[in-house]
């Protein structure tokens, strides 16, 4: 039987659609205020279609375990995205406020484990210091960072992605050549009995 694997490949469609992320990661970094403004509502929106959907996935559970627990989540996801569409600007300080701590945690960590580990202790030291350093420039620029940040780190992952495409191509599902020969060696051999 022949087990599917991936691989990566590229093609002419991966360069032409890395192409075009890497071009509007240029897009978006020109426009970092708007990218980030039309990210939070993208974001509200998509809360809002979760919160009902899973509204009513919890009306079919309507005398059954569960019930209270889907339908409190799904009015709270509700709600969240409601709040993101009415006020983005709070919404984006507050996914600001989320991200550098997010950066600032991840560079301490990396920073800890750099001493535990002699191997990796050059790269781990680095990225933890870059991240901590970006951490603190955003905490410490919250309300500066506020409408630039999303934006840009959106724009940023774009370009990257892009790059990524267009030099290594996408992961994809083959089948391998070894179970493929041996699945015919298989079927022959069975076919002589």
């Amino acid at each position: 039987m022949s087990m599917p694997q991936l691989a990566l490949r590229r093609t002419g469609w991966d360069l032409a659609l890395g192409a075009l992320l890497l071009i509007v990661g240029v897009v978006i970094l020109g426009n970092a205020v708007v990218a980030t403004e039309v990210s939070v509502l993208f974001l509200g929106w998509m809360l809002v279609f979760y919160g009902l959907i899973a509204l009513a996935a919890a009306l079919f559970l309507i005398g059954k375990g569960g019930f209270w627990s889907a339908a409190l989540s799904g009015a709270l996801v509700l709600v969240l995205g409601l709040l993101f569409l009415r006020n983005t600007g709070a919404a984006a300080l507050t996914l600001t406020l989320l991200a550098g701590v997010i950066f600032l945690t991840a560079g301490i960590m990396r920073l800890m484990a750099a001493f535990d580990d002699p191997l990796l202790r050059v790269p781990l030291v680095l990225s933890g210091v870059i991240s901590t350093v970006l951490g603190l420039v955003v905490l410490l620029n919250l309300f500066d960072a506020t409408y630039v940040l999303l934006g840009t780190l959106l724009g940023v992952y774009s370009i990257v992605d892009g790059i990524t495409m267009m030099v290594i191509g996408r992961w994809r599902v083959v089948q391998s050549p070894e179970s493929e020969s041996g699945q015919r060696g298989h079927l022959g051999h069975s076919s002589e009995h």
